[in-house]
């Protein structure tokens, strides 16, 4: 171990492709940082990037990220504060060597480590032969897509990060598909020398890496209540401040936007937790239901009392392949009734519509695009009509593109096409999650300036852990009408008053977590709120079954929705295709509350 008492602060620029570009500048100008974290990689994100490779083998990376970077270098280089990022997409040689070309031209000179060797699409040939690579989800075989594969990546952990770090002293790690946690813990693991089997500090690191990912979710971003968070514009991001046990404070560079608060950082706990007893990485397994939070003030939150396991022999493996064609489009209605003539328009398009599509979707945006009848259909002035399909025949999809104009000159009045919702057919790219063994392919490392080429690291922990809990409460089939359910509680409050809510996706998988904003609350919710009110209430958005995880120390509920999000991903039709909104049609159902409940003041 380098240093009991070192206390290792790591900060977050980035949990998404596309996030704040001036994130990094804060981070860096705040106040010193010993490491900061940048995630750019989502499922979708490894198949648009793939494609690129594809087209220029020069490309297949976040090119966005050079600039931001360069802005920043000088102080970085001086401050010695180290950038780990998955930047590197599918071709992390490519975005090391232009970073340091970049760099060259303004006369600096890092030194940059590459994690390699996720994509293992060039050789899924010779280890099919070996490994099933049968659907996680659905169990279906991996024949059926294979010839239609796109992008095959493994989520690495921690490790070859680490390796990385202790070989070169690099200034910067640029890495392909690691785990959004892993570039987090692997700071921890280097700097404390936490040993392969430091279970329960592993553990905590991969909650914090958790907080950190997503960037200012866990600053009031996306929060519940978010009246109360005084400045949006400038959002500080998210900084950890952890010891050499393991234990953690969430924090954020003073006179910056947001919030960090036990609810901030609560919401973002739950966001994508799946089972909260099993939060599997290739490094550890956390226990999330074992933590526990403090409010220190002053934008502080203390997390400790993390529980870990031996984490499994298994790698997650990210594919996507083709899979047909979609085409959505939307029509503007306005005027008096403009509902009903939306409804009127739907009705004459889906008559004309005379072949077959294998799924169609209608929703109207400004009534209930995003929630269907869980919301009151209240009159609107106007209405976004979606109309969606999918088809493997794209001279189909190219029909229904054209009939969706012909709305305009030939139904009720009040009708314009907005040049932005002109329909165009998309290419869908669906989700193929999957298992490989731990050594069947090993992460490889390199220095860009270093001649000896990549060394593969063959030191990932192996492990046996079996997935023991199950959910303590499962609804498979919807058991009353939404109208009944929506109509028992009219008149009272709503879940908003008395909880916090936040959600997400997991393909085609909705994450919906709610917690009691005081203890009593958690009594009634744990009560009332089953898996099988929210199957009823999410009938018409969820065809599979509906889990729910309770967490006693978090004073929450963690559900998840399966079959929820029409596919997920690029297959989806849906306006909402990632479950974000599913949290606040939640927090929106009406309940008669007991008098024994207080509402919160």
């Amino acid at each position: 171990m380098k240093n009991a008492k070192k206390v290792l602060r790591i900060g977050n620029a980035g949990g998404y492709w596309g996030d704040d570009p001036e994130a990094l500048k804060r981070q860096v100008q705040g106040a010193r940082l010993d490491y900061i974290t940048i995630d750019f990689l989502a499922e979708i994100t490894m198949s648009i990037m793939q494609k690129q490779y594809a087209k220029d083998p020069n490309s297949g990376y976040a090119h966005d990220f050079i600039p931001i970077l360069l802005e920043v270098l000088p102080q970085l280089l001086e401050q010695k504060t180290r950038i780990i990022t998955n930047a590197g997409g599918i071709n992390p040689h490519a975005c090391a060597t232009a970073i340091a070309k970049a760099a060259a031209a303004i006369d600096l000179h890092p030194r940059i480590a590459i994690v390699s060797g996720d994509n293992i699409l060039p050789s899924i040939s010779s280890l099919s032969a070996t490994t099933s690579f049968e659907n996680l989800e659905t169990g279906e075989p991996f024949a059926e897509i294979r010839d239609r594969l796109g992008a095959a990546n493994i989520y690495f952990g921690a490790k070859p990060i680490v390796e990385a770090l202790a070989n070169w002293a690099p200034d910067l790690v640029i890495t392909g598909r690691v785990t959004d946690t892993g570039i987090s813990l692997a700071c921890m693991i280097h700097e404390f020398g936490w040993q392969d089997d430091d279970w329960d500090k592993l553990a905590s690191g991969i909650v914090a890496g958790h907080i950190l990912e997503c960037g200012t979710q866990a600053t009031g971003g996306n929060f519940s209540d978010w009246e109360q968070i005084d400045e949006f514009t400038r959002m500080g991001f998210p900084i950890v401040e952890l010891e050499s046990d393991g234990n953690f404070v969430v924090t954020k560079h003073p006179h910056t936007g947001g919030k960090v608060s036990v609810d901030t950082v609560r919401e973002q706990l739950f966001y994508e937790m799946g089972d909260p007893r099993a939060y599997l990485t290739p490094d550890v397994v956390a226990d999330f239901s074992t933590l526990e939070l403090e409010e220190l003030g002053g934008d502080r939150v203390k997390v400790y009392g993390v529980c870990g396991y031996e984490p499994t022999a298994l790698y997650k493996v990210s594919m996507a392949y083709e899979d047909g064609f979609k085409c959505v489009g939307g029509v503007m209605i306005s005027g008096p009734n403009a509902r009903a003539k939306a409804q009127c328009c739907a009705k004459i398009f889906w008559q004309r519509i005379d072949f077959p599509l294998d799924e169609t979707n209608t929703e109207y945006v400004g009534i209930n695009a995003c929630h269907g009848s869980i919301q009151s259909n209240n009159e609107v002035s106007e209405v976004l009509l979606r109309l969606g399909a999918r088809s493997h025949d794209r001279q189909l999809m190219n029909r229904f593109r054209k009939a969706i104009s012909s709305l305009i000159l030939s139904g009720p009045p009040g009708a314009t096409m907005l040049s932005e919702s002109m329909a165009r057919v998309q290419g869908v790219v669906s989700y193929w999650p999957t298992l490989i063994p731990k050594d069947a392919v090993y992460p490889k490392i390199s220095c860009l300036t270093d001649s000896e080429g990549e060394i593969a690291v063959k030191t990932t922990p192996i492990g046996d852990f079996q997935v023991h809990s199950a959910p303590d409460q499962v609804a498979y089939q919807a058991s009353q009408g939404l109208d009944k359910l929506l109509a028992a509680g009219a008149g009272g409050t709503t879940l908003a008053e008395l909880c916090l809510a936040r959600s997400g996706d997991k393909g085609d998988t909705a994450n919906i977590g709610i917690f009691a904003r005081n203890p009593k609350i958690f009594g009634f919710l744990k009560e009332f709120l089953t898996a099988q009110l929210v199957k009823d209430l999410f009938q018409e958005l969820c065809h599979g079954q509906v889990n729910r995880y309770v967490l006693p120390k978090l004073e929450g509920l963690n559900f998840l929705l399966e079959k929820s999000l029409g596919g997920g991903g690029s297959k989806s039709l849906r306006a909402d295709a990632q479950g974000k909104t599913f949290a606040q049609a939640l927090l929106s159902l009406p309940i008669k509350v007991p008098d024994t409940i207080a509402k919160p003041q």
